[in-house]
């Protein structure tokens, strides 16, 4: 009968079969509905079996080689780590490690006898279950910023129901913007009056609220996440999208029973999925121009840090959520931009433009050029030529975590536009370059159900992706008759 395995091997065997530990700001279920006790169990019993005295070293990283043990296959180099995520945060006295995926197995980290992976935890990711995020609360929310479509009669009475839901049943603090309030028919309303004393005003571009809102409710389509997403150069609180507008793909909510939805949400019993951004850094030559600054913030954009103004450098940066468009603009030439990727020039592209989006923008104007539509959590950037002028240009799909710079090229006839989610629309010239990486701060959408089924209800609802009349079966007859044509 084999040895009894030391303390450190115990804790890396609990390591390999226990569930997730909760990381902070990132949530996970409990795994019980997808992985029985009893598979649980039987997992680790098979481990344990294959613990044998007779064969070779393995060091045990927990403990960084202060202690081996026994293991029946035996691993040259450094230990094989069934995590999907490696090392934390330097400085971190804590190691959390992912022990399973319910979407394929654990990657292999040693390659031969002698080749492994360089373990750097600067350039760890951790890659989320799809169905495992969940929405949970520190404090219970107070505030609440409701974001109303513009200019539409229709939103009017469900944004009224809505504030004074919050703020009579839930005793919420309610944000809105200044505009919003504005309304005529708002104003002419005399039972609205004693709420709509009641809100908290802002201004885009002068105004800062990031620090003040707990979560956020959106009324209209996809334009109102979108507008939502731009008011936060940095976290953004858990977003709530009802769909009141045109498309709605980013919109889940129905709005009939929104308070029962808005219910569960205030009690944290909500799936989330975290929509990735990018950061864009757009650095313009000084050309005599000025900007105007309301209370910090430009009215295109957020100043990047390290402007340097000696070298007539002028730099703004910018939270995208859909896709960062490049394009020939009023100009009849063709554009001709470079593309660099980590520094090196790997293309130019001679067309109408360039799209890159993230995995939600991937339903949206890049769909339109011919991309792949990916799901939000794939860590993934794409970029999509529109109507490029080679055929052999196809739209390409890079990790999440290289970084871009687009600039015009030295034989570019005339100058680009750059256009960040449809918005902030201005020119590029000769000397200007776009730098874009993936966000550290996504945009956490509550789901209806879970991330998964509400995007393939969105592809089937609002772009009926593969409608098609189904074909007619064969009858008894028919089938008879193809038998004996084959015969």
């Amino acid at each position: 009968m084999g040895t009894r395995p030391s303390s450190c091997t115990e804790g890396a065997l609990r390591m390999q079969t226990q569930n997730l530990p909760i990381l902070k700001h990132q949530y996970f279920p409990d795994r019980s509905s997808h992985l029985s006790t009893m598979e649980m169990e039987q997992e680790k019993m098979n481990i344990s079996k294959e613990l044998s005295p007779d064969s070779a070293s393995y060091r045990c990283s927990a403990c960084h080689g202060d202690e081996t043990w026994s293991y029946n296959h035996p691993i040259r180099g450094r230990a094989k780590s069934r995590s999907l995520s490696a090392s934390p945060a330097l400085g971190s006295t804590k190691e959390f490690r992912r022990t399973r995926s319910l979407h394929g197995p654990c990657p292999v980290t040693t390659f031969g006898p002698k080749a492994c992976v360089l373990q750097n935890p600067q350039t760890i990711m951790h890659i989320q279950d799809p169905a495992s995020q969940r929405l949970t609360w520190n404090k219970s929310p107070k505030s609440v910023l409701v974001i109303k479509k513009i200019r539409d009669a229709s939103l009017l009475q469900p944004f009224k129901e809505l504030c004074m839901y919050l703020m009579e049943e839930n005793n919420m603090i309610v944000y809105v913007e200044k505009k919003v309030l504005e309304d005529p028919a708002i104003v002419s309303d005399e039972n609205f009056g004693p709420v709509k004393k009641k809100f908290c005003t802002f201004r885009e571009d002068y105004d800062d609220i990031s620090n003040q809102i707990d979560f956020i409710i959106c009324l209209g389509g996809d334009g109102t996440l979108l507008y939502a997403s731009s008011l936060f150069q940095g976290s953004v609180p858990p977003v709530m999208a009802f769909h009141l507008g045109s498309l709605g793909f980013l919109t889940p909510f129905n709005f009939e029973n929104f308070q029962s939805q808005v219910t569960q949400v205030i009690e944290g019993n909500a799936a989330i999925i975290l929509r990735s951004r990018l950061k864009v850094r757009v650095v313009k030559e000084l050309r005599g121009k000025k900007v105007a600054i309301h209370n910090g913030l430009s009215e295109n954009g957020v100043p990047a840090p390290g402007l340097d103004t000696e070298v007539g450098k002028q730099a703004m940066q910018y939270q995208v959520l859909n896709e960062v468009v490049i394009d020939r603009g009023p100009s009849s030439y063709l554009s001709n931009v470079d593309v660099f990727l980590d520094g090196h020039l790997i293309t130019t592209v001679q067309g109408d433009g360039v799209i890159v989006s993230t995995p939600t923008g991937s339903t949206a104007y890049a769909a339109a050029a011919g991309a792949s539509m990916i799901h939000p959590n794939v860590p993934a950037i794409m970029i999509t030529p529109i109507c490029p002028h080679s055929l052999s240009f196809r739209p390409i799909v890079v990790p999440a975590g290289v970084e871009l710079k687009i600039m015009l090229s030295p034989e570019a006839r005339n100058t680009a536009w750059v256009s960040f989610d449809g918005r902030k629309r201005q020119e590029i010239r000769h000397g200007d370059s776009i730098s874009i990486t993936t966000s550290c701060y996504p945009l956490p959408s509550i789901c209806v159900r879970d991330p998964v089924s509400d995007w393939f209800e969105s592809l089937a609802q609002c772009l009926h992706w593969n409608v098609r009349k189904k074909q007619a079966h064969f009858t008894e007859e028919e089938e008879e008759e193809g038998e004996e044509e084959e015969g």
